[in-house]
Parts: structure tokens; C-alpha cells; sequence
């Protein structure tokens, strides 16, 4: 039978077994512990579990509370080097179970594979949680609800224009899962699609009615809205380039879910500085966004706290994932690894 021990700020399952090797999740999204909890009896008699039902982005809490795992759950938070070096020490904590997709931005990878450390994501948990997010951001931007909202909780009846998106060209830089997920709900509507990616299967631009284009300084210049949804690779890093924005049409609709990290540093906030385009960011250089960061200070920009994967399908998705990793480590196998 698979013990449980739940309190107010923590819950171990099979804490007697000693001879298991220990999981913990220092740090928890509120809601992903029903749906972590309800995967945890996968790692029966494989392993125990320590999961802190709290949310905190302090380094000496997180290394306290992870200093005698086997492996880690990262959901939320950052392993700077520091803590890199302080939880793998002795080669204690081996694995790392990333709730996510864009590692890199996450854990160090040259070091984690320099010393034979395991790091596990998940894979497509959310491709619709995060375009729909990325449409509630773009909607944003056209009809401006917030700030209707505001005027109107404010005694106010003057409106806004809004912009209209059927018959405008939506640009989308990456055409994996999230981005594909794009052009569909963009053909409901009744929108143009340009792709560019580092590759986009005939088939598939052909079944979507998207159109690819070689440059992305050329799919910004043609697009009315344009999305990111490339992943942080190597090779991604500071893909998007201050020459590129440059090319953003005056009242374009600029949107990023991805990862701040593929822009280079610095254009993005100096291209928005002119106040010509609009931009929603989910995803940000440093999180929390530091108050005095550039960003702040461009005019009517539409700001959410790396949120857009967080719904309750991509929760159960995303936990199942981290929890099938987690087995497979301890029992030899090789699912989700990041390579």
C-alpha cells in the first residue's frame, strides 16, 4: 500500500521507505499538486516523494529543501549556477524533471552533461494552452478589453478603437506544435499566414494553407501580427535580431510566448521604445521582470507573468509527463531526456 503524509505545508508519500531514492519538489504551482498527487502512486516502490505545497523563489530555501534528493522537480524557478553547484555537490541530485519545454533557459546544460547529470523535460504538453494564450494577447492588443474594462469600472463610456485581424497577415516565427495551433485558429479568423522556420513539411503548410518565407526580417516587414514560437536552442539564441525588428511595420502586433532569450539582448526594448508597435511578452530576460526594466517604460505594452502553458489540460499533460521521467530514471530507461 502507498503511504501518504500530508500537512499544511507538505506531502510525502512512502516516507518510511528509507531504502527509496527521494524526489522533491521544492517549489509548486497551487494548481499542480491535485494532478502531481494524483500521478505520484506511478512511483510506487520506485521512489518516495517530497513535494513542498508553497511557492518561493528563494535560493537558500530551495537548496535546503532539495539537499538530500536524488532528483528534482523544476517547475517555476531557475537552477542558477549556484545552486547548479550546491544541490549536485557529492553527485547527490542526479536528475533534473523540468516542467517544461525551454530547458535551456532553465539549468545550465553544458555543465548539467559535463558531470553526467540527467535533465528531463516534456513535450507538446501545451501546444494549445499557449497559442490560446498567445490569441488572448493578440485580442488584447486589437480590442483593447483591459483597459474597456477599466473605463468603464471608472464611470467612463468614451471606448477605444480597436483593430480589426480578418484580412491581415499573421506572422508566425516557428511551425512546431504551438505554431501550427496558430495558423489554425488564424484561418477561423479568416487571416493570412506567413511561417518562417528552419524547416516547414510541404504536407503540412499545404493542409494549413500557410505560406513560408526564407527571411524573418521579411516575414516581419509583410505581417500585420507577429508571433514567436521558437524554441531556446543553441542555435536560437538571439535568432531575432534588432535588424529584424527594425523591419516591424508602424501598428504592428508584436506577441512573444516563447522565450525572451531568442531575441537579442536589449533590441527588443529599444525597437518598442518608438512607440509604433504594440507588444504582449509572457516570457522575459530576468523573472520576476525587474522593476526598472526597460520594458516597463515602453508606452501600452501588455505584460503576464510566463503563464501562457498554464491551464488545467496542460497541467495534467505536463505533471504525467514529469512523473513518467522521474520512473523511467530510476529504472533505467531514457524517456524525455534532453540531449
Amino acid at each position: 500500500m502507498n503511504t501518504n503524509t500530508i500537512d499544511s505545508d507538505v506531502i510525502e508519500t512512502q516516507p518510511e521507505r528509507t531504502d527509496l531514492p527521494l524526489v522533491v519538489a521544492p517549489v509548486i504551482v497551487e494548481s499542480m499538486i491535485e494532478p502531481f498527487a494524483a500521478n505520484f502512486p506511478l512511483l510506487h516502490d520506485i521512489a518516495r516523494v517530497r513535494m513542498y505545497r508553497d511557492f518561493t523563489l528563494d535560493k537558500a530555501t530551495i537548496i535546503e529543501r532539495a539537499a538530500q534528493a536524488d532528483a528534482v522537480i523544476v517547475i517555476g524557478w531557475h537552477v542558477t549556477d549556484d545552486m547548479l553547484d550546491a544541490l549536485t555537490v557529492d553527485n547527490h541530485v542526479r536528475c533534473f524533471a523540468f516542467g517544461g519545454t525551454g530547458v535551456a533557459s532553465y539549468i545550465d546544460m553544458a555543465t548539467a552533461r559535463e558531470r553526467g547529470i540527467r535533465v528531463c523535460n516534456v513535450r507538446h504538453y501545451g501546444d494549445h494552452a499557449v497559442a490560446e494564450h498567445a490569441w488572448a494577447l493578440i485580442l488584447e492588443l486589437a480590442r483593447r478589453v483591459g483597459e474597456l474594462d477599466a473605463q468603464v469600472k471608472a464611470g467612463s463610456w468614451s471606448g477605444v478603437d480597436g483593430i480589426g485581424l480578418h484580412g491581415k497577415t499573421l506572422g508566425l516565427a516557428g511551425f512546431g506544435g504551438i505554431g501550427q495551433t496558430m495558423a489554425r485558429i488564424a484561418n477561423g479568423f479568416g487571416m493570412r499566414t506567413l511561417v518562417w522556420n528552419s524547416h516547414v513539411h510541404e504536407d503540412v503548410a499545404r493542409k494549413l494553407g500557410v505560406t513560408t518565407v526564407d527571411d524573418m526580417g521579411d516575414l516581419f516587414e509583410r505581417s500585420d501580427v507577429v508571433s514567436l514560437h521558437l524554441p531556446l536552442l543553441d542555435e536560437t539564441a538571439g535568432i531575432v535580431t534588432g535588424e529584424q525588428l527594425e523591419r516591424l511595420r508602424p501598428g504592428t502586433l508584436f506577441v512573444n510566448t516563447a522565450r525572451a532569450e531568442i531575441i537579442e539582448p536589449g533590441a527588443l526594448a529599444k525597437r518598442l521604445a518608438r512607440g509604433d508597435v504594440r507588444a504582449a511578452l509572457d516570457v522575459f530576460d530576468e523573472e520576476p521582470l525587474p522593476a526598472d526594466d526597460p520594458l516597463r517604460a515602453v508606452p501600452d505594452i501588455v505584460f503576464t507573468p510566463h503563464v501562457a502553458w498554464r491551464d488545467d489540460e496542460a497541467c495534467v499533460n505536463l505533471t504525467r509527463q514529469v512523473v513518467d521521467a522521474l520512473a523511467s530514471f530510476f529504472t533505467g530507461g531514457d524517456y524525455n531526456v534532453v540531449k
